[in-house]
């Protein structure tokens, strides 16, 4: 209990700091978020909503005083707020409050438009129409082509730079009796080779708000992106249709809730909480608008249900939320992105068949590792195989759409060989099992660095490609990783000054909290809460070094971003990229312009808070995993680097 008043307590500073800089005119939808003064039960709540020409829709994040209501008389979208509705809600004596509902975008990550589907992207016919007969054992047809599963050199790739699935095939584990729920655009149920090992149980439609989450249809196959994506985890084995998934035994479930002209808060909260008795892992595959500009990230209600979740889910180990880092390319910056960038979910970045950073990958400090989205250009049959809408498959899906679900795939792997794993443990059998293999960056601007705990990281990839063999071994032994503690280190106030000709260094020295029942010795997460402004948004760049000597690169340039006048108010921006480090002495923030342009640039920084989230004990000295025993293993370097702080009394 005492772990999440903690999280809600850091809560408050994160739902606070996202003040959402949005260029677009405000739109108005027809929900509103109402708290009773009371907990009442769903037919009170359907009779105030009754009373005042409302519809209640559902409770929120399972509570007896949050719900959600709608209009059905007032636009689902318009440029005025309804203070007319809203006030005669807050006047109704058994409401203590009631907030009309703001629509923003939220964007699929590589979806392509008609004329590329068209011309390029044609699904194919997947080879049986239906499911071949009882007992048949007839080979996935697309399976050949499934080089981020078995990558043997097909479309240019290079052989052996894949999962490693199968080794953890091989050692029994398809991912059993794990559920992934799918956030996107519906799911195609129906599909022959996804219809055994959909859950209906912990289904919903949030756009339609009924029980069958099925894709709308439209002639551009634009609602194919769910479908695509669940047959990269729960894909059928040996039916004869399309290919296999990651976790070929486990369950999806299809949350849609991304199909709508607007989203809404309420939206996002109650997909994100939606049955986590049922639901293991959450897979999302959209963010903000990749345009290179856009700072976004969840509302209050999104922020509160993803840390129930973190809390609660999973009977309290945590729900695993899995997310695409973004197809912005190289002009973006997913630590821009608050979904992306959140410490409670697991940010994923993409690489091609030959270990290269794909076109469309943005990079940031908050990525933990990486999956597999494309070949190589001018290949045929380069791009994910996967199912498709109608009982078809394609060779064609793309994108960090196509690496989210890869890692959930994994995870779910994971999973089945420890059902006891919670949201923190995965995160670190990612961090020491994903490799680094043949994952370069071609621009040769991020290499690989070892940060202070001996633990090898890329600016693009994380902590490299995911591992499923590796995962599973370390999974089936792991121990739960001790408690989690958050520790302000500190915070500079004022104005500094920063332009073309003088960068901006400030530093706070930090003793991670010593003596205090949150001390922090071994780093997991580190945000830096800061606000600023400039003459240019976009030619901002921000370092941030450790006592440890490693220096994450927190926000790279964004050409795209012309804002002169926003800024950014207490974002928190994270890094991975200290993880297993003390925390104590000196962090160093370093704040300069970076152009192509002459235009003398200047800007002011008036807070930076760093906060470290971390343990007190070592994760790692008590673990006795037989990986321990493979010298050269992430496991095996961090531990005994651990092993030997130890000795100095914390």
């Amino acid at each position: 209990m005492a772990r999440f008043f903690a999280a809600i307590g850091l809560l408050n500073l994160v739902i606070f700091s996202t003040s959402f800089l949005a260029a677009e005119e405000e739109v108005m939808t027809n929900s509103w978020h109402v708290i009773f003064k009371r907990d009442v039960d769903h037919q009170t709540a359907h009779d105030v909503a009754n009373r005042n020409g409302f519809l209640m829709i559902m409770p929120m994040l399972g509570s007896k005083r949050e719900y959600h209501f709608m209009h059905p008389q007032v636009k689902s979208n318009r440029k005025k707020r309804s203070i007319r509705h809203t006030k005669n809600l807050k006047l109704d004596p058994l409401i203590a409050t009631a907030v009309q509902q703001a629509g923003y975008k939220r964007s699929k990550r590589g979806f392509k438009p008609l004329k590329s589907l068209l011309d390029e992207e044609k699904p194919i016919e997947s080879i049986n129409a239906f499911p071949p007969k009882k007992g048949s054992n007839e080979e996935d047809p697309l399976f050949d082509k499934e080089w981020y599963i078995k990558n043997t050199g097909q479309a240019g790739g290079v052989p052996g730079l894949d999962l490693n699935a199968e080794a953890a095939w091989a050692k029994g584990y398809t991912g059993k009796n794990i559920t992934t729920a799918i956030m996107d655009d519906g799911v195609d149920y129906m599909h022959p080779d996804l219809f055994d090992n959909f859950n209906a149980e912990a289904s919903f439609d949030f756009s339609s708000n009924d029980n069958f989450p099925y894709p709308r249809y439209t002639d551009d196959w634009f609602n194919s992106h769910g479908t695509r994506c669940a047959g990269e985890i729960a894909a059928k084995r040996n039916n004869g249709i399309c290919g296999v998934g990651v976790a070929y035994n486990s369950k999806i479930a299809g949350l849609r809730m991304l199909d709508q002209p607007y989203m809404t808060d309420l939206i996002e909260a109650s997909s994100m909480s939606h049955r986590p008795d049922l639901i293991d892992i959450y897979s999302a595959s959209w963010g903000p608008t990749d345009d290179g500009k856009t700072v976004d990230g969840p509302r209050n209600a999104t922020m509160r249900a993803i840390v129930k979740g973190v809390n609660e889910g999973r009977n309290g180990l945590g729900s695993i939320y899995v997310w695409a880092s973004g197809d912005g390319g190289p002009s973006d910056d997913c630590n821009c992105d608050g979904y992306a960038a959140s410490m409670w979910t697991i940010s994923i970045n993409s690489a091609t068949n030959d270990g290269r950073t794909a076109s469309y990958d943005e990079s940031c400090s908050s990525t933990l590792a990486s999956t597999f989205s494309n070949g190589k250009p001018g290949y045929k049959d380069a791009g994910v195989a996967t199912t498709d809408l109608y009982g078809k498959c394609t060779t064609k899906h793309s994108g960090t759409s196509a690496a989210a679900p890869e890692a959930a795939g994994v995870f779910a792997l994971a999973l089945e060989a420890n059902r006891k794993l919670t949201w923190r443990d995965v995160q670190h059998l990612t961090v020491l099992t994903s490799k680094r293999n043949h994952l370069e960056d071609p621009t040769a601007h991020h290499q690989w660095t070892m940060n202070g705990a001996g633990l090898e990281f890329n600016h693009l990839f994380g902590y490299g490609v995911l591992d499923a063999g590796d995962m599973v071994d370390l999974a089936k032994d792991w121990k739960t990783v001790p408690e989690r503690f958050h520790c302000t280190a500190g915070t500079v106030k004022g104005v500094y000054k920063f332009d073309s000709k003088n960068a901006l260094k400030l530093q706070i020295d930090t003793d991670g909290c010593r003596g205090k029942k949150n001390q922090v010795n071994y780093l997991e997460h580190v945000q830096s809460f800061i606000t600023l402004n400039s003459t240019r948004r976009g030619d901002v760049t921000i370092y941030l070094t450790s006592p440890m000597n490693t220096t994450s690169l927190i926000l790279s340039r964004r050409p795209n971003d012309d804002d002169n006048k926003d800024g950014f108010n207490k974002w928190p921006f994270m890094t991975t990229h200290s993880w297993a480090e003390n925390p104590r002495g000196k962090w160093i923030l370093f704040v300069t312009f970076s152009s192509e342009s002459e235009e003398f640039q200047s800007g002011n920084l008036f807070e930076w808070t760093l906060m470290l989230h971390g343990t007190q004990k070592s994760p790692y000295t008590s673990q006795t995993s037989p990986l321990i025993h493979n010298t050269k293993s992430k496991l095996a370097l961090v531990k005994r680097q651990h092993e030997r702080a130890a000795e100095f009394q914390f």
